[in-house]
């Protein structure tokens, strides 16, 4: 079984406890991993990466992901969401006008600093280790890119719903804690859905409920390139066949749609996904991801 699974992580959950609750639903020895962590409160789209499809996992963990979140303003605690212990409380003096008003300043490449409680690492050990013993560190900002900030509505005095789309490594709780900053009321994350990543939407995901009455996950699942759509693709002629299961860098001519850009490819071998490659200087392709088992031929001059 190869593939991607939709899941529907329910709040309350982590994301590796997704991962083997489907572990447990599927044959024996099947690898299983997940492409980006949802934080425990948080629920939403979690593609889950099943058997050689987990070597993809570096090329769909850059995908655009959308996000639906609460801002709750005049409160900050120490996770920056609604789990955390209460740090302050403030007077709430921003209105929904006022919060519209600072978006702008949060699209495109900003400066963020990842919050203490984050799996981020320091020496070999997740930060929220770290915290957890009361420890506190000066963590560096990261530059992260936010293509969009879009004010939703007013859920409720001082709760304001944003729909925020963005790229990797972005932190939505630090976000909403910057944007609290920002209108000077403090704030902090207390809902979270993540309605897209990649191809996947929340809409044709899976239930946890819904995958174990299934029994045979097989309909679930995904092929191996579809959350890969980004990528340019590569087709090889077909004699050439042996070549790609022995992992041969690929020359221009044995393809159809040798690409001028540079960067990585999704390679296809008479129709076949074969897996990932990337141009190197002297212009060949050379895989990083090979999904084809090698076959014993002679291979072709």
């Amino acid at each position: 079984m190869d593939g991607f699974i939709n899941v529907l992580k329910p709040p309350g959950m982590t994301s590796s406890d997704a991962v083997l609750f489907v572990r447990r639903l599927l044959p024996r020895k099947t690898a299983v991993g997940h492409g980006g962590t949802l934080d425990p409160d948080a629920a939403g789209v979690l593609p889950v990466c099943v058997g050689r499809a987990t070597r993809l996992f570096d090329y769909i963990i850059d995908k655009t992901k959308v996000y639906i979140g609460e801002l709750c303003l005049g409160v900050t605690t120490d996770t920056a969401d609604a789990s955390g212990k209460v740090l302050e409380t403030r007077p709430v003096r921003a209105s929904a006008d006022d919060v519209k008003h600072v978006l702008p300043e949060f699209t495109g490449h900003i400066w963020q600093v990842p919050p203490m409680y984050s799996a981020l690492k320091r020496d070999g050990r997740p930060l929220y280790e770290l915290a957890r013993r009361g420890e506190t560190l000066d963590i560096p900002a990261r530059e992260v890119v936010v293509h969009g900030v879009e004010y939703l509505c007013e859920t409720a005095p001082g709760r304001h719903l944003l729909a925020i789309e963005c790229g990797k490594g972005v932190y939505i709780r630090s976000l909403m804690r910057d944007i609290g900053e920002r209108l000077g009321d403090g704030g902090h994350m207390s809902f979270l859905l993540r309605a897209r990543a990649g191809a996947f939407t929340v809409s044709d995901a899976y239930t946890l409920d819904e995958l174990k009455a299934m029994g045979d996950l097989t309909p679930a699942l995904r092929p191996m390139d579809a959350l890969l759509g980004g990528y340019i693709r590569v087709d090889v002629r077909g004699q050439y066949e042996a070549k790609v299961r022995a992992g041969v860098p690929l020359r221009p001519e044995w393809t159809e749609n040798y690409p001028d850009a540079d960067g990585f490819f999704r390679v296809y071998v008479n129709g076949v996904f074969a897996g990932m490659g990337e141009k190197t200087e002297t212009g060949e392709i050379r895989f990083r991801a090979m999904l084809l088992p090698p076959i014993n031929e002679t291979l072709p001059k």
